[in-house]
């Protein structure tokens, strides 16, 4: 959806430009957070891209807000997120980015916590009644392993441009 300020002739231009069939022209910031707040409500989730005062209210308003680098301070103060070099494709590598972080954490996550359903018994004496006794330094070591390994395993994330 294309909420812009912007008269109907260049919002629908620019709208069949990009492929929208769902476009809002002429509004005014009321208009543009009621619509943001109406598309949440029915349970959307919202990303607004805006780089003026009168983008704010729905930069607020919105699941995530973006905000384009070279607007205003009003609108940057708003948004969750700004792109600095004001290139609006960068909305595509951020979204590419926040789905691989939480793939990543997801990873680590389930890493994190397998390594300690095992690694805490054995700790804690599990093996004791067979005879294997771990020292306490081993321990300790096997679980600063497991922060090790959730490290590099979030190294690997891949920055792409």
């Amino acid at each position: 959806v294309m909420l812009t300020g912007d008269n109907q002739h260049a919002a629908e231009a620019v709208a069949k430009y990009l492929g929208l069939d769902n476009f809002y022209a002429e509004l005014l910031p009321d208009g543009k957070e009621a619509i943001v707040a109406k598309l949440t409500k029915e349970g959307n989730r919202v990303a607004m891209v805006g780089d003026g005062i009168n983008d704010a209210p729905s930069l607020a308003r919105a699941t995530i807000g973006i905000a384009i680098g070279a607007g205003t301070d009003v609108a940057i103060d708003s948004a969750d997120v700004v792109l600095t070099n004001s290139n609006p494709e960068d909305i595509l590598h951020f979204l590419d980015l926040a789905k691989q972080t939480r793939r990543k954490m997801i990873q680590n996550l389930w890493w994190g916590a397998g390594y300690n359903i095992f690694a805490i018994p054995l700790a804690a004496g599990i093996l004791a009644p067979i005879g294997i006794i771990l020292n306490p330094a081993v321990g300790a070591i096997l679980m600063s392993l497991s922060t090790i390994i959730v490290a590099i395993n979030a190294l690997t994330l891949k920055i792409k441009k």
